[in-house]
């Protein structure tokens, strides 16, 4: 698998946390090995360019989702085949502020980490635009993170 991550932001973001997220977020998918994705964190200028030019809405955003080979999650018994997943956008400026806003406020990290997964899910084709739809992404969105979270301790504690 191959995670490209560039970090053009010019703020400090530990991209080895992202990577091990993207890793266990493949294992729980059941994405090929051979699948490849790309990480850009962008400053809010060039987030709200992208913003403008793709989705039509003025302002940065906190992440857009670019997919390309249009993959869906796999199974244990066959996972997705290989391809270009395609490329996650993240703004880390937007990311800190909703981070510091939110009810309770968290480290702009874990607000990365929940905005990496959610970008993933939508290069799987998840959406949140209807109801049932919302429920399933966000239930599985929680669930990486979990999973993420456990691994993660499991990972500190040695």
């Amino acid at each position: 698998m191959t995670i490209e991550i560039t970090n053009e932001s010019g703020i400090d973001v530990d991209e080895t946390v992202l990577l091990r997220l993207m890793e266990s977020n493949f294992s729980e998918l059941h994405i090929s090995a051979d699948a490849d994705v790309a990480i850009l964190l962008v400053d809010e200028g060039a987030m709200e360019a992208l913003h403008v030019q793709w989705m039509d809405e003025p302002g940065p955003t906190d992440v857009l989702s670019f997919p390309m080979d249009e993959l869906r999650p796999g199974s244990e018994e066959a996972p997705t085949p290989s391809g270009l997943l395609g490329d996650i956008v993240l703004c880390p400026q937007v990311a800190e502020t909703q981070a510091r806003e939110a009810k309770p406020p968290h480290p702009m990290q874990d607000e990365l980490i929940m905005l990496t997964t959610h970008g993933l899910l939508h290069l799987l084709g998840f959406d949140h635009a209807e109801p049932d739809d919302a429920a399933e992404m966000f239930g599985l969105q929680r669930d990486l993170i979990v999973a993420f979270t456990l691994a993660e301790r499991r990972r500190a504690r040695g």
